[in-house]
């Protein structure tokens, strides 16, 4: 009987040492759910999802990585295995997110203001100010030789003047403002002396009167026999001919404009339109139609008008005159 109470504590001391030495051997982990997980961490099943614990002999459990505490995840980085699908679920520090996120603002250069000073120094303190005044002096130095001329003054005179520091454009405007220097010229200041008649001998005499030569203008305005023939008023005739100039509708309502209206102006009343033709001359009055290959035109004949069509082909010359050509 004491040989089996001795082998069950010898058991019972056994199973309850592997307890401990399991119990020793296990890890334990806080999880963020306020739960403690003991087991130990197999880095080889580390992936995206999470990793493996093993809670006992045979029993595995894969948990997450979000729901380990930031405690137990700071000790996984520490694994080459387990670092890079780790290091994304670790907060950093206040103070570390502070220095990465820190912003360094940096003053970008600015030009150095100058001194200030008058307005004269300014302007003559740089090259370009320089080349600017000496511009507008000679600008009105020229404006005061063409006031000269234009006044009839001494150019020396003005120009002087307007070269005076402070006092050029005043003298510039003030020379304009006068009136135009004009002197009397020296022929109209001597007295008019009639020029003595030449004498005419007496033999030529005749051949000096204004009556003798054919033609001649009576001293009172008659004329004699011979006179000259009144020029004619009629217009001058305007031919167009083919190949000068392409007929086509374009041409007729540029250049005769006037023909289409029933009632003609009084400048072009009396002309007309003749048109030679492969069909023959027709003497036109007016155009009453006109299409994109050919028009009609109204012609007289006796005492009735007759509407003729003449296609553009056809035409070869035409002719504006006045209708007593």
């Amino acid at each position: 009987m004491s040989e089996i109470v001795s082998r069950l504590t010898w058991m019972v001391l056994v199973v309850v040492s592997g307890l401990l030495a399991e119990c020793a051997w296990a890890d334990a982990y806080k999880l963020t759910n306020g739960e403690t997980l003991n087991g130990e961490v197999l880095p080889t099943s580390a992936n995206d999802q999470g990793v493996q614990v093993k809670t006992g002999e045979g029993q595995y459990q894969r948990v997450p990585w979000a729901n380990f505490s930031q405690e137990d995840l700071k000790g996984f980085v520490k694994n080459q295995r387990m670092e890079p699908f780790v290091e994304p679920f670790i907060e950093p520090d206040p103070q570390a997110k502070i220095k990465r996120t820190e912003v360094h603002i940096q003053e970008p250069p600015r030009l150095e203001r100058p001194a200030r000073q008058s307005l004269f120094g300014a302007i003559f303190s740089s090259s370009v100010g320089v080349c600017l005044v000496l511009v507008l002096y000679g600008a009105n130095l020229y404006a005061a030789y063409e006031v000269a001329i234009f006044r009839a003054r001494k150019p020396g005179l003005v120009c002087g003047l307007a070269a005076i520091p402070g006092l050029g454009l005043a003298a510039t405007i003030a020379f304009l403002s006068m009136p135009t220097d004009v002197k009397p010229s020296e022929r109209s200041a001597e007295p008019a002396v009639p020029e003595p008649t030449p004498k005419v001998p007496a033999e030529a005499a005749e051949d000096l009167n204004p009556m003798h030569g054919q033609g001649a203008k009576h001293p009172d305005g008659l004329k004699l026999a011979a006179t000259e023939a009144p020029k004619s008023t009629m217009p001058e005739t305007v031919t167009y001919k083919r190949g000068q100039f392409t007929f086509n509708r374009r041409f007729f309502e540029t250049k005769f404009p006037g023909f289409f209206g029933v009632i003609r102006r009084e400048a072009d009343r009396d002309l007309v339109l003749v048109f030679k033709s492969s069909r023959g001359e027709h003497i036109a009055q007016r155009i009453s139609r006109i299409a994109a290959n050919d028009l009609h035109v109204q012609v007289q004949k006796g005492q009735a008008s007759e509407e003729v069509m003449i296609p553009f082909q056809e035409i070869q010359e035409i002719s504006l005159k006045h209708k007593d050509a």
